[in-house]
């Protein structure tokens, strides 16, 4: 299915398998809509924090499993994740899938980063679309060009969907209420996937280099500051926590000038966002700029 945008496919699902008085799942931190999708269903948002454990970011299975109900009816998965940068496993995405096949929960996967893995070779990314076939039978996948081609405002993402029965129903929920695509975003995608690959190697390597700067950097000149490994996307969620700053997004923004995401918004309080899909001179500019601000408020 043709889409406008994830956010809105998001949205569609919720209202779509939802009713008054269930809830929808997902794990924390997350990109923002995916906790407020939940209100345009009018159902509840049951937001489980993802775990630190063996050096990674994970899922909580057990916390899962004492939070799900017979009123939640959905899990929404981001994988790669946003803002953790988890290229999650065969193994946990198994997982995943196994406990909504348990729970007779629809699986919404969002894959929009899926272009954006790093160390392919070592790691590759695993679709929800390669789950064994009785775990995609309540399986919604959401995967669009915008992210790794940079075609976000040609507003088009798509839904792979296998169960006839699934799919007519997320269809049916769309209604009126979306807007015709763009033909410009058809061939735009197209182009994109057809002829950007080798572009999309350089991309990877270009934001390799910005990844390993950003990490190197937080690890290195803000103190009590830290930062995961980032197996996928161009986002870094940085913890402040350590370093007292409260905050810090809105402390950056007017301290240093530099406009970073608030984790609050995330479900990270007191952590921040950096965006670094920029040239690499200005990823080294808002670092400094970040050093110079972290030195002045520990003073």
């Amino acid at each position: 299915m043709h889409l406008g945008g994830l956010v809105p496919a998001l949205s569609l699902a919720a209202r779509g398998f939802t009713e008054a008085g269930d809830n929808l799942m997902t794990c924390t931190p997350v990109y923002y809509p995916f906790l407020h999708v939940g209100k345009d269903a009018r159902i509840d948002t049951l937001a489980i924090p993802h775990i630190y454990q063996e050096g990674r970011w994970t899922f909580d299975f057990e916390e899962m499993e004492k939070q799900v109900s017979t009123k939640t009816k959905i899990y929404i998965l981001c994988n790669p994740q946003n803002p953790l940068g988890r290229n999650f496993t065969k193994e946990e995405v198994i997982k995943v899938a196994e406990f909504c096949d348990r729970h007779q929960l629809v699986l919404v996967s969002d894959e929009i980063h899926c272009d954006l893995v790093f160390n392919e070779s070592d790691q590759a990314f695993f679709s929800a679309l390669n789950l064994p076939e009785k775990l995609r039978q309540k399986l919604i996948v959401l995967q669009a060009p915008s992210k790794t081609y940079n075609i976000a405002g040609m507003g088009y993402a798509f839904a792979v969907i296998e169960n006839p029965s699934i799919r007519k129903t997320f269809c049916a929920t769309r209604g009126h209420t979306l807007s015709e695509i763009n033909c410009l975003a058809f061939y735009a995608a197209e182009a994109a996937y057809k002829h950007g690959e080798p572009w999309r190697q350089e991309l990877l390597s270009y934001l390799s280099k910005n990844r390993d700067t950003i990490t190197q950097f937080v690890r290195s000149e803000l103190s009590g500051c830290s930062i995961p490994d980032i197996e996928a996307t161009y986002l870094a969620l940085i913890d402040t926590r350590s370093a007292g700053m409260k905050n810090p997004a809105q402390y950056l923004e007017k301290d240093a000038q530099v406009w970073v995401n608030d984790g609050a918004a995330f479900g990270a309080p007191d952590h921040f966002r950096f965006n670094y899909g920029c040239p690499h001179a200005r990823v080294l500019e808002g670092l400094d700029k970040i050093k110079a601000s972290f030195d002045r408020y520990q003073r």
